[in-house]
């Protein structure tokens, strides 16, 4: 379960970069600090990432079935479920704890 959710959350962050034109660590920090304070929170990284579901979502039902799903199979995937995954790869990626993700800490490889 664990790596077929990292494997989709993989699959998803080129969509959610596509989007941007994101080219590196600095990029990401500057599109998804929505706020400017040079830090991205929980909330700034979900609305971010959440946009590759949405795009995916072609019928808009929150879900994402299999035809939906990089490759066309797999167990269909809630907007919630999504962000629930999200927010724990936020936290993984937060190695200082201090509840924001720093340029350094985006740039790391996933935990």
């Amino acid at each position: 379960m664990i790596r077929r959710a990292a494997a989709l959350l993989c699959a998803l962050l080129p969509l959610a970069a596509g989007a941007q034109q994101v080219r590196g660590a600095g990029d990401y920090l500057a599109r998804m600090d929505a706020d400017g304070d040079g830090r991205v929170s929980l909330p700034e990284y979900l609305a971010w990432m959440g946009y590759a579901f949405d795009r995916m979502d072609r019928n808009r039902d929150g879900v994402l079935q299999a035809g939906e799903l990089p490759g066309g199979k797999g167990q269909p995937l809630t907007r919630a479920a999504h962000r629930a995954q999200l927010a724990e790869r936020f936290r993984r990626q937060d190695v200082d704890h201090d509840g924001y993700l720093d340029a350094h800490e985006l740039a790391a490889p996933p935990r």
